[in-house]
C-alpha cells in the first residue's frame, strides 16, 4: 500500500485510484474506512475478500444528505434523524430508491446504509470522488478497528492501492447504525451514539 498525505496533491491520487477502479484506506470522523467506487461490482468484491467478510450489507458514506438521499428514502423521521446528525458518527439503514446499487453491497436487501462523515478530509474525498464511496471499517472481520492508519492489518493494507493519512481520527469509535422504517427505530449496532440520544435529541 502507497501512503499519501490528506493534502491537495494526496487527494488527488486517492480519486484517481477510486474512480480508477482501485481500493483505499482513508480516514473517517469515526474509524479508518476501506473504501471504492460503490457502483463497481468487481472492486466491491475485492474489499469483502481483503475483509475476509461474510455477505452481508456494506454501508456507503455520501457527501451530503441530499446525495444520501438520491440512495434511500428518508421519510419525515428518518429526515428529522439526518438533519439533527450528520454530518456525524451515525448510519442509517433505509429503503433503496429504485437506483442500481450492486449486490455486492446490498446483499440482496432492500435497504442501505448510508452516512454523512463529519471529517473535511473525508468530505473533500467524497466530492471529488462523485459523491459517495464503500465506507466499512478497515479491518479484517472480528478485529478492533483502525484509529490510526499504522493500525490498520497488514494483510488489509497490502490488499489496497492507496492509504490516505488523515492522521489520529476524530472520534475513534464507530458510528452507531439504526434501521428508520414506517415511523420506527431499531438499533441495528452500538456505537458512538446511545439510542436513547439518538430518540431524545430528534424526537
Amino acid at each position: 500500500m502507497r501512503t499519501v498525505k490528506c493534502n491537495p496533491e494526496g487527494l488527488e491520487e486517492a480519486t484517481s485510484v477510486a474512480k480508477g477502479g482501485g481500493l483505499l484506506i482513508y480516514p473517517t470522523d469515526t474509524v479508518y474506512g476501506v473504501g471504492c467506487d460503490p457502483f463497481n461490482s468487481k472492486t466491491i468484491s475485492k474489499i469483502i475478500e481483503a475483509k475476509e467478510r461474510d455477505l452481508k450489507p456494506l454501508p456507503i458514506l455520501c457527501s451530503s444528505m441530499e446525495a444520501a438521499s438520491k440512495l434511500v428514502i428518508l421519510d419525515e423521521l428518518a429526515e428529522r434523524i439526518a438533519k439533527r446528525f450528520w454530518p456525524g458518527p451515525l448510519t442509517i439503514v433505509a429503503p433503496l430508491r429504485d437506483f442500481k446499487i450492486p449486490k455486492e453491497v446490498t446483499a440482496g436487501a432492500t435497504s442501505l446504509g448510508v452516512r454523512v462523515p463529519n471529517f473535511g478530509c473525508t468530505l473533500r474525498l467524497l466530492d471529488s470522488s462523485g459523491g459517495y464511496l464503500v465506507g466499512t471499517s478497515a479491518n479484517k472481520s472480528g478485529e478492533p478497528a483502525a484509529r490510526v492508519l499504522r493500525e490498520v492489518n497488514k494483510d488489509l493494507a497490502d490488499s489496497v492501492d492507496i492509504g490516505l493519512d488523515g492522521g489520529r481520527t476524530l472520534l475513534g469509535k464507530e458510528s452507531t447504525v439504526i434501521r428508520v422504517a414506517e415511523g420506527e427505530v431499531k438499533l441495528l449496532r452500538q456505537g458512538f451514539w446511545r439510542l436513547e440520544q439518538v430518540l431524545g435529541l430528534s424526537l
